[in-house]
C-alpha cells in the first residue's frame, strides 16, 4: 500500500491527508510544531493515519506532500527526500514571506527554488492553485461527468506521471502544464489560480469560505492556464 508523508497539515495539507485516507492509502502527517499537536487530525483520520516529524514523514512516506510557507522552504529535510517524488503546494506571498528578488524579477518560480534545494528530489508543482474547501468538496470518482481537474508541472516526466496517478486517486484529474519554469501559469494573480473552481469569481479572494465552488474539467483549466501573461 501507497504511503503518503505529508510535510505541512494546515488547510491543503490537511485536505490531501483526508482525501488519501478516504482513498485507501496510509498517511504520515507532519508539522513544525510537533506530531503532538497533530493528535486531533489523525484521530479525524482514523487507522490509516499516524503522526510524525518532519524528518519521518520525508523518509516513510513513498510519495510526499509538502505544503509549508514558501518562506520556510530552506528547513525542509533534503536528504530524506532523496530521489523521492515530492508534491509541492508553495505560493509565493511577499506581505507574508518577505522578498524573494529572483522570484520578483521572474528570473525563476517558486518551485524552481525548491527544486535547487531538494536537488536530488523529483519537485512535481501541484495543489498550489485551488482553495483548500473546495478540493475537498470537488473531488469525484474516475469516470465521474463531474471530474475536476488540477495542473502540474515537473521536470521529470515519470514523477508527473506518478503526480497524475495520485491525482486520480484522490478524485481528480491532471493538466500537464510543462517544466517547473512554466509554472507560473498557475501562481497567484493568474487566471488558473482559484478562479475556475468558484462559482461566483467575481467576489474575489474574500469570498472564497463563503463561495459553494463548481466543477472545473480539464479543458476549462487548460483554457485558464493559456490565457496567463507575465
Amino acid at each position: 500500500m501507497t504511503t503518503l508523508g505529508l510535510i505541512g497539515s494546515g488547510n491543503i495539507g490537511g485536505t490531501v491527508a483526508r482525501l488519501a485516507v478516504a482513498a485507501g492509502l496510509d498517511v504520515v502527517v507532519s508539522n513544525s510544531r510537533g506530531p503532538e499537536t497533530l493528535t486531533g487530525l489523525v484521530s479525524e483520520l482514523g487507522d490509516h493515519a499516524r503522526a510524525g516529524t518532519t524528518d519521518e514523514a520525508a523518509r516513510d512516506g513513498d510519495i510526499v506532500v509538502v505544503s509549508v510557507p514558501l518562506k520556510a522552504y530552506r528547513q525542509l529535510p533534503v536528504e530524506p527526500l532523496a530521489g523521492k517524488v515530492v508534491l509541492e503546494t508553495l505560493n509565493y506571498y511577499p506581505t507574508r514571506d518577505g522578498q524573494f528578488p529572483e522570484l520578483d524579477a521572474g528570473d525563476a518560480t517558486s518551485s524552481e527554488l525548491v527544486q535547487r534545494h531538494l536537488a536530488g528530489a523529483k519537485v512535481v508543482k501541484v495543489f498550489n492553485n485551488i482553495f483548500f474547501g473546495h478540493l475537498l468538496n470537488y473531488a469525484r470518482p474516475s469516470g465521474s461527468t463531474e471530474r475536476g481537474a488540477l495542473p502540474i508541472a515537473g521536470d521529470d516526466a515519470a514523477a508527473k506521471e506518478t503526480a497524475a496517478q495520485l491525482l486520480d486517486a484522490l478524485g481528480w484529474d491532471a493538466v500537464d502544464v510543462g517544466s517547473l519554469a512554466d509554472s507560473w501559469r498557475f501562481e497567484p494573480g493568474t487566471p488558473a489560480y482559484g478562479a475556475p473552481y468558484m462559482a461566483d469569481p467575481g467576489v474575489g479572494f474574500e469570498g472564497l469560505a463563503t463561495d459553494p465552488g463548481t466543477v472545473a474539467p480539464a479543458e476549462k483549466v487548460r483554457g485558464a492556464v493559456a490565457a496567463a501573461r507575465r
